[in-house]
C-alpha cells in the first residue's frame, strides 16, 4: 500500500491550492468559500491517490482474469461529480446568471486536487498560480479599465398610477439602449411590475436612479441589482 510519507505532499499541495482559491471566493462573499474549496480539492486528491494504487487494493480477482487499472477513470468520475456540485452555486436573478465564476473555480480546484494526487506537482502549482492570477490579478486589471456595469432593474407601481413614462425616462437617461424585460401583473392585479437591463460606467448613477424612482408617484417598490459574478 502507498506509504503515508508519499501521500503527505499531495495532500498538503491540494489543501494549499484549495485554500488559496477558496480564500478569494470567501473574501468576495460567495456561496462556496474557503472550506468548500479545500474539501473539493482534498477529496479529489485522496481519490486520485487511491486510484494510483489500485494494484494494492484488497480484492480477489476471478480465476484467469487480467485486471487492468486505469486511474484516469477516477479523474473522469470526480470531475463529473463536481459538476453537480457546481450546478448548486449557479442561480438566476432577473436577466442575470450568477455563480458561474464560483462554479468554474470549484471545477478548477477539483482538477488541481487530481493533479496533486497524481503526483504532477509542477503542473498543479502552475495551475494554482494561474487560477489565482485569473481570480485576483485580472479583477484588479478590470477595475482600471472602462468596463460597463450591467444592472438589472425591477420596478413595481400601482396599476392606476401614471408613472410609467417617468420611470422609462429615468432609465433612458441612464442608458439610452436600456433593454426591456418582463411585464407582470401582481398582487391580485393591483400592481404592475416591469424589469429592465441597463448599463453604466459610473456607480454613482445608480444612486441618482434610485432617487428618481423613489420620487416617482405610484411606485411601491423597486430593486436595482448590479451584476457581479
Amino acid at each position: 500500500m502507498m506509504s503515508l510519507e508519499n501521500a503527505i505532499l499531495p495532500i498538503v499541495g491540494a489543501i494549499a491550492a484549495g485554500s488559496l482559491i477558496g480564500f478569494e471566493r470567501e473574501w468576495r462573499g460567495r456561496a462556496a468559500g474557503l472550506r468548500t474549496h479545500i474539501l473539493v480539492s482534498l477529496a479529489s486528491a485522496l481519490l486520485m491517490l487511491a486510484a494510483m494504487s489500485q494494484g494494492d487494493w484488497a480484492f480477489r480477482a476471478l480465476p484467469d482474469e487480467n485486471i487492468v487499472t486505469d486511474p484516469t477513470r477516477m479523474a473522469h468520475g470526480v470531475l463529473t461529480g463536481v459538476g453537480f456540485l457546481c450546478a448548486g452555486v449557479i442561480f438566476r436573478s432577473g436577466f442575470s446568471i450568477h455563480g458561474l465564476t464560483t462554479a468554474a473555480s470549484l471545477w478548477m480546484t477539483s482538477a488541481l486536487g487530481l493533479l496533486f494526487g497524481a503526483g504532477l506537482f509542477s503542473l498543479g502549482l502552475a495551475g494554482t498560480l494561474a487560477t489565482a492570477f485569473i481570480l485576483i490579478g485580472l479583477r484588479l486589471v478590470r477595475r482600471r479599465l472602462p468596463v460597463r456595469l450591467t444592472v438589472d432593474v425591477a420596478v413595481s407601481w400601482a396599476k392606476d398610477a401614471t408613472c410609467e413614462d417617468e420611470i422609462e425616462k429615468a432609465l433612458l437617461s441612464l442608458d439610452a439602449h436600456a433593454r426591456q424585460g418582463r411585464i407582470d401583473l401582481t398582487h391580485g392585479g393591483s400592481r404592475i411590475r416591469r424589469t429592465w437591463r441597463v448599463q453604466t460606467t459610473r456607480d454613482r448613477c445608480l444612486k441618482t436612479l434610485a432617487q428618481q424612482l423613489q420620487a416617482a408617484p405610484g411606485v411601491v417598490c423597486f430593486q436595482i441589482d448590479p451584476r457581479d459574478d
